[in-house]
């Protein structure tokens, strides 16, 4: 019988390739993600190679709506093995340029939205006494990021939520990972919320990300997808993906320089005071 996964984020990016390669793996599939229209598509793309798949329309920050997805999931699948979480949104910008709307989008999501499926599934996990929960996270959540304050604050979130759990919950058989990459080449500046001093300075950030994910080594989806399932096949607790080793590593000798090098980066319009 084959295992279950659910992935969020399922539409396209990290998600999409996530779901690709379980269902290589001979993983069941049940995808979840705010955009109809794409969920759907991927699904039928996966259902070419997955031994089923069930798309259902999720909008994570809405608990009720996570309740149905994981209710769903279980009356069509019995069991629950796997839960990727990975919906999130990029938010970048001065502290000072962000609206309390901007806060709650980044918390609401890259945190909330991981509370939520937790919530939702773990009763399932504890009865069966097995199950792996995979957090996608980001070097944001090991490295404090200037200019992008609620994302980093989110994610760093993830982290606590990520590790604490997994100290919790392995006596009881069940696996807390999280997932720690770099910027990744994929179709999130679709979604990203950009703030500035003035338009241009808006403009400016948009550009400089661009910018740095048109560099050829920036990793791709797929590189993170097979982190994953690597992740769930050894019962990994942590992964840090590719180039975001580097920052960690940076982080713990140099602090203050890596931080001063990022301050004058990323800082674009902004003024020292």
């Amino acid at each position: 019988m084959a295992s279950t996964v659910i992935i969020t984020g399922a539409s396209q990016g990290i998600g999409k390739a996530t779901a690709l390669r379980f269902a290589q793996g001979g993983y069941n599939l049940v995808l979840a993600s705010r955009n109809v229209d794409r969920l759907n598509a991927a699904a039928q793309e996966l259902k070419l190679i997955a031994p089923r798949v069930t798309a259902i329309p999720t909008d994570t920050r809405d608990a009720d709506q996570v309740k149905t997805l994981i209710d769903r999931a279980i009356s069509e699948y019995g069991s629950i093995d796997v839960l990727v979480n990975n919906a999130g949104v990029y938010i970048s910008g001065p502290a000072d340029s962000f609206t309390l709307e901007d806060w709650h989008t980044a918390i609401d999501t890259n945190l909330w939205g991981y509370i939520h499926t937790i919530h939702a599934l773990l009763p399932h996990f504890l009865s069966k006494g097995s199950g792996t929960i995979v957090n996608v996270s980001s070097s944001g959540g090991k490295v404090p990021i200037p200019y992008l304050v609620p994302y980093s604050a989110s994610k760093f979130a993830v982290t606590g939520l990520t590790q604490s759990l997994q100290s919790e919950l392995s006596p009881k058989g069940i696996t807390v990972c999280g997932i720690y990459p770099n910027l990744i080449k994929s179709d999130f500046m679709e979604r990203a919320i950009f703030r500035g001093k003035d338009e241009e300075d808006v403009i400016a950030r948009r550009k400089q990300l661009e910018q740095v994910l048109s560099v050829p080594v920036v990793e791709k989806p797929d590189d993170v997808a097979k982190a994953i399932l690597d992740a769930v096949k050894h019962k990994k607790t942590e992964v840090i993906v590719g180039s975001a080793g580097a920052s960690v590593f940076s982080n713990r000798l140099f602090p203050d320089l890596l931080q001063w090098v990022m301050r004058r980066t990323f800082k674009n319009s902004d003024k020292d005071y």
